[in-house]
């Protein structure tokens, strides 16, 4: 349960570091087009070793002020998030309801849980969209969308 903690940490935290780290103009890898504080991003996929694992529906993520909180498509979490001064970012400190979840949605928040506590995330905006880039190249891809109701 450690790693969904973790998973729905660095979901929260990585966006919201990103946007941090966007107020110096750095090696030009992160990208200031859109902000990604305060924006709801829904999760679209994660990618390791080539594999894409689609998210499950409602998986969602917000950051601002420093917490990122969402929802994974079953649990809800909440986590700090800190930026370095090469604009990367890295989620701590994360907590998560502990629900009994379908396996597909508890295999793909393991597998974005392994992804997203390794270390530092490189972080890049384009139009709508967010991708989390890991140093071994593994992502994290997201949609900006409409506030969520639930």
């Amino acid at each position: 349960m450690d790693k969904q903690r973790l998973i729905l940490v660095v979901l929260t935290v990585l966006p919201l570091a990103a946007a941090c780290g966007t107020d110096k103009a750095g090696s030009g890898s992160v990208s200031a087009e859109k902000p990604v504080t305060g924006v709801h991003w829904s999760v679209d996929s994660v990618t390791v070793d080539g594999k894409t694992h689609k998210a499950p529906e409602g998986a969602n993520v917000e950051m601002k002020d420093g917490k990122a909180a969402g929802n994974y498509g079953c649990n809800h979490f909440n986590a700090k998030v800190t930026t370095a001064e090469d604009g990367t970012i890295r989620l701590s400190h994360a907590t998560t309801t502990r629900m009994a979840c379908e396996k597909p949605v508890m295999t793909f928040e393991q597998t974005l849980a392994d992804t997203l506590v390794g270390g530092a995330l490189k972080t890049a905006v384009t139009d709508d969209h967010l991708t989390l880039t890991t140093a071994n190249g593994d992502t994290v891809r997201l949609t900006e969308s409409a506030e969520s109701t639930s």
